[in-house]
């Protein structure tokens, strides 16, 4: 993972409300709609938006569109590349 990638994840997860988008997305099994991510989250569509369109931005996440809905995936390589550079860090 190359620095400008590791700091669009970082700054991706700096938010809160991203950070929890991801982990819902993350305990799917497959892939959850944004239908179903929504159901659960006290925002609004907009803000959910743009909160999957920074984490899809950052890597962590695939989109596939399927006529007007959208299911999301975690991008586990990405992660897994993320942690091992922040282990990098660690002495």
């Amino acid at each position: 993972m190359n620095k400008m990638r590791f700091l669009q994840v970082t700054k991706a997860l700096v938010d809160s409300r991203r950070l929890e988008i991801l982990e819902r997305i993350a305990r799917a099994e497959d892939e959850i709609s944004c239908l179903a991510l929504k159901a659960d989250m006290p925002i609004s569509r907009a803000t959910l938006s743009h909160h999957i369109k920074e984490l899809a931005t950052a890597g962590l996440i695939d989109i596939r569109r399927e006529s007007k809905y959208m299911f999301l995936r975690m991008r586990r390589k990405t992660w897994g590349e993320y942690m091992k550079r922040l282990r990098k860090i660690s002495p």
